[in-house]
Formats: C-alpha cells, structure tokens, sequence
C-alpha cells in the first residue's frame, strides 16, 4: 500500500515495452516506468515493481496473446481485481468512427481519451511505436478517422531485411543527405513527418481550424525536431487507461 491506500495501477503492453503507472488521488497516472520485451526479463522487472497486495490492475494491451496472458498471470497475482481494456464505441464524450469498434486498436482508442482530458481540442494524436498511427478528434469528441503506416523505425529494418548493406540503425537527418545512413534517416523519417504533416493540413480543412498535434510513443525523439508545433505527451495511452479504468461498465 502507498500512503495507506490499496494501489491501483495502469499498465501499457505495446510490441516492443510495458508502460506502467500506479493512480496518484487525483485520478491521474503517477511516474510512468518503462520495462522493455524479452519475455523472462519483462516478467521478472515487472514483478518486482508491483506492491504486494494491489486494489486494482487495468492492463492495455497490443502484445501477442501469449506474452499478454504471462503479463496478466502475473498481475493476477499481485492485485484483487484485474481488468482489461477494450474499444468502446463511446466513453467519456469520445465517439469512435468505426462501425465496427471492437477493431480500432485499443491503444489508439485510450490515446484519443487521453488527449480529452487535456480540453476538448481539436486534437491530432499521432502514436510512434512499431506502427506510425494517427487520429482526428475533433472538439465535440468525433473521431473522424486515422491512418496506420510503418514507423521509422520499422522502414529501416524492413529495409534492412530487404538488403542487408542498408544500415537498420543509424544516420542524422539531412534534407538531401550525402551519406546512406543519413539518406536513410532523412527518407524514414521525412516520410513519417511527411504524413504528419498532410494529415494536419487535411484535418485543417476538415475542421475549419488546425489542430493541436500531439506526438506520444517510443519512437518519436527523432521526430520532435522536425515538427516543432507538436506537443510531447508521454504516457498518453495510460492517461486514457486511466478515464477506461474509472468509467462504468457498459454492454457495447
């Protein structure tokens, strides 16, 4: 227990690291921890995280099924109740674009929570893991739709999959780069700000007004120079986990 209380806590399970945060009184997520993947490793970090005897566990999760229920089994241990958060048609104002909810990726579905509890927008949220991910709220809380590419980061290695003299790593971005790793990063990276960048000037005309673009996820250092009207949200998806957590149970 933190400061006599049962602990309740968040957690992100993406492809490549787990986010966690325990809820400070406020109802907002406290210091975010990162643990990365390589399953024995993640699950001997987590554990020793966790408090002994939780209140509560909400687990987001993007991870194959078998490295989710490792993560689960784990919490299970640890908390009274555990539960895991799904797409919702709407919650918290948010309606959802998708005829079909179930099929919008729940950490795409809790970033746009996340970014309303910051004020009601317009909102571009862009989300920089594995996947480059990007949706449009705007500030009666439609989404409006996204779009889904390679991040950067997964270019080069497909890249370098592709042809394994292309470095996977490396290089500074340079407009017109007279090196390969450099070319490398300038054309991964220019793509993905690239699209950035359209769907601001689509969003734009669509709404009637610009909207505020937030950057959140792992691979977006590289990225925040090139677009400087971004704003930085670090834990984005479990600022949303947190509003999921708290929000009744409904049917749909």
């Amino acid at each position: 227990m933190a400061d006599g209380l049962p602990e309740r806590w968040l957690f992100d399970l993406g492809n490549t690291r787990l986010k966690c945060a325990r809820v400070q009184p406020d109802g907002r997520p406290g210091q975010v921890l990162a643990i990365g993947h390589g399953q024995g490793d993640l699950i001997q970090g987590l554990a020793g995280q966790l408090p002994p005897d939780g209140l509560s566990a909400c687990l987001a999760s993007v991870a194959s099924p078998a490295l989710t229920a490792a993560v689960l089994e784990v919490l299970q241990a640890r908390f009274r109740i555990v539960s895991l958060a799904r797409t919702q048609a709407s919650l918290a104002g948010l309606q959802v674009a998708y005829a079909t909810p179930g099929k919008l990726g729940v950490d795409r579905f809790l970033a746009m929570l996340g970014a309303r509890t910051r004020g009601p927008g317009p909102w571009l949220v862009a989300g920089v893991g594995t996947a480059l991910t990007i949706d449009v709220v705007a500030a009666d809380g439609r989404h409006l739709g996204g779009r889904i590419a390679p991040s950067p980061q997964l270019m080069r290695q497909s890249l370098h999959r592709a042809a394994v003299q292309l470095p996977a790593e490396g290089g500074v971005f340079d407009e017109f780069a007279r090196e390969t790793p450099d070319a490398l990063a300038s054309g991964c990276d220019g793509a993905a700000v690239a699209l950035i960048e359209r769907s601001l000037a689509q969003a734009a005309t669509l709404l009637g007004v610009v909207p505020t673009l937030l950057l959140h996820g792992g691979g977006i250092e590289s990225l925040l120079p090139l677009l400087p009207q971004a704003r930085r949200v670090d834990g984005l998806v479990l600022e949303g986990l947190a509003v999921w957590s708290a929000a009744p149970v409904t049917a749909d």
